[in-house]
């Protein structure tokens, strides 16, 4: 199974509701946490939503 790590790089605050939700969804709430979670496309949807506020810092097979 493919997984990614996934970092938090900004902050919630002063952010849409949906932006917020979104970053809970993958499990994320404070700066500079990381995730490791599944490589799925629902994944891959919300890091796409956010780009500002999270990034991809490794992909693993």
């Amino acid at each position: 199974m493919a997984t990614i790590v996934v970092k938090q790089i900004g902050s919630p605050i002063r952010r849409p509701a949906e932006q917020r939700a979104t970053l809970k969804g993958l499990g994320l709430n404070k700066m500079n946490r990381t995730r490791e979670l599944e490589d799925t496309p629902s994944v891959r949807g919300m890091v796409n939503k956010i780009p500002h506020l999270v990034t991809i810092i490794e992909e693993k097979n």
